[in-house]
């Protein structure tokens, strides 16, 4: 139980990263199965040559940022789809992990981790390293957020055309969004990689949908909260998430196949409010 709750605060730091695109600027970036790969692949290379993981762990959260500039740019500057910079820098990004680590996939057998550092159980030092993390990330967010460049941000995902109004530069604003995003993004797949002792070019198949899985999940199980809240909740979604996914494989199903469970929860949770708005409207359980 542990182990599972440890892996969904790490994946949470995805769903994060995600929620800073996806429900603030209000676009996919698919950026993300190409940042969060190349974050653990720079750190796990450089935690292999000597660095130390949390220099290797800041190193990686550059190159996320870089890969999401790189995103910006084709977007706000070359006039290119959202979805189409993504995939472009995403398939890139494929490229440059190969550069980095030079094979497929490198392993960490030997070397400290992040999570080696901490005084405690192994166990116990995956889940503190992994709630201090989330802790960290959502303060810098909300922090970031509460700021004047922050409303800035948010007014430039609510209208484009009335930010523009007041003055708000929102290719910028755009541009710095994917930054972030990737930055955090880059940052969850570095430590998933130390978590996990390895790192690999296909690791980012299919993030995209644990992320998403982890904000519909959270928004599914609460309504109506504050930015803090929200942020939270990504936790708890991240959470469940993970433990639904392993009931799944206790039942016995085939774990060549997560990828398709992971598509089939999200389905679900998408279509929740359309169920309850189609079978359930108007039914409360007060007079």
């Amino acid at each position: 139980m542990i182990s599972t709750i440890s892996q969904g605060l790490l994946w949470t730091i995805l769903g994060l990263g995600i929620f800073m695109t996806f429900r603030i600027l209000n676009f996919p970036d698919m950026t993300t199965e190409g940042s969060f790969p190349l974050g653990g692949a720079v750190a796990v290379t450089l935690i292999t040559r000597g660095v130390n993981p949390f220099l290797a762990t800041l190193v990686a959260i550059l190159a996320g940022c870089l890969a999401g500039f790189v995103s910006g740019l084709l977007y706000t500057k070359g006039k290119i789809p959202t979805l189409l910079s993504g995939i472009l820098v995403m398939t890139s990004c494929h490229s440059i992990i190969l550069m980095v680590m030079g094979r497929a996939n490198l392993g960490l057998l030997n070397h400290k981790v992040a999570q080696d550092y901490l005084p405690f159980a192994p166990d116990t030092n995956e889940l503190v390293l992994g709630l201090i993390a989330v802790v960290l990330v959502i303060g810098l967010m909300i922090t970031f957020l509460d700021t004047r460049l922050g409303q800035a941000y948010i007014a430039t995902g609510d209208n484009r055309d009335m930010a523009q109004s007041f003055g708000i530069n929102t290719d910028k604003m755009e541009l710095m969004g994917l930054v972030l995003s990737n930055g955090i993004i880059a940052l969850a797949g570095a430590l998933v990689a130390q978590q996990e002792g390895y790192a690999d070019v296909s690791r980012g198949i299919g993030v995209i949908v644990i992320g998403l899985a982890s904000l519909i999940i959270g928004e599914v199980m609460f309504s109506n909260l504050t930015m803090l809240e929200r942020l939270i909740t990504i936790a708890v979604g991240a959470i469940a998430y993970q433990f639904l996914i392993l009931a799944v494989i206790s039942l016995g199903f085939n774990t060549s196949y997560l990828r398709i469970y992971s598509a089939l929860i999200l389905a679900v949770c998408l279509m929740i409010p359309e169920l309850k708005s189609k079978f359930f409207k108007g039914v409360s359980l007060s007079k």
